[in-house]
């Protein structure tokens, strides 16, 4: 029945349309220091990922010579810039008012301070109530399978039970190791064209270009 069954969303790009938001202000701390990297280059190697494996990244681009507090400092910058300027992914209200009774939570590469702002800002929260778990949480993040698997523990459901929505080719990643079926969803405004053939060809069993279509895969697959 639909109501064993759980939706695991990722945040970021999925529920919430940030990755924008957060790739101009990292971008543009690099370039401050002497380190520009293409906007494409960048959201290939860091959308998806968690903080801590995207600073290791940067790091080892220029032989670790980011400052100490850099992380912190576009953090703080990123959620203050959420605040003027966050809004949820289009059609993503819709999707989640439609799932009834069926089981939902989040499962996010960001820290939990950040996940809860988004979903604060963006009136998000109240469908997901205290089921949101960070990779913090777990000793790998996206893509190994560890944090969609801790989800799928914490709300005691088989994984064969588990639809997934991502954005990221590290979330599909994740997801398909985990052993669950995978909707790629790019209605996020930092997907470029052709990112749903990428997330396909990482293992996306079906893709959603936008809230209506995503609504309707849930709904098949609730169905099933």
């Amino acid at each position: 029945m639909a109501e064993s069954k759980l939706v695991i969303f990722d945040c970021d790009g999925v529920l919430v349309d940030s990755e924008t938001i957060a790739l101009r202000i990292e971008l543009a701390a690099l370039a401050e220091l002497g380190h520009p990297i293409g906007a494409d280059e960048f959201r290939r190697r860091a959308v998806g990922r968690s903080s801590e494996d995207v600073e290791a990244m940067l790091a080892s681009l220029w032989d670790g010579v980011l400052p100490t507090d850099f992380s912190e400092r576009v953090r703080a910058a990123t959620l203050a810039a959420f605040t003027t300027e966050l809004q949820p992914v289009p059609g993503i209200g819709a999707v989640l008012a439609g799932l009834g009774r069926c089981r939902r939570c989040v499962a996010s590469s960001s820290r939990p301070s950040r996940i809860a702002r988004a979903l604060d800002l963006t009136g998000l929260g109240g469908y997901f109530g205290p089921h949101v778990f960070s990779a913090v949480e777990v000793a790998r993040g996206k893509p190994a399978p560890d944090l969609f698997l801790h989800a799928a523990a914490r709300m005691d459901t088989p994984v064969g039970q588990c639809l997934v929505i991502e954005d990221s080719v590290p979330g599909i990643t994740a997801a398909k190791a985990a052993g669950m079926e995978a909707a790629g969803f790019t209605a996020g405004g930092h997907c470029p064209a052709g990112h749903g053939a990428e997330l396909r060809a990482a293992g996306a069993d079906v893709v959603a270009a936008d809230g209506e279509a995503l609504a309707g895969l849930v709904a098949d697959w609730l169905g099933r």
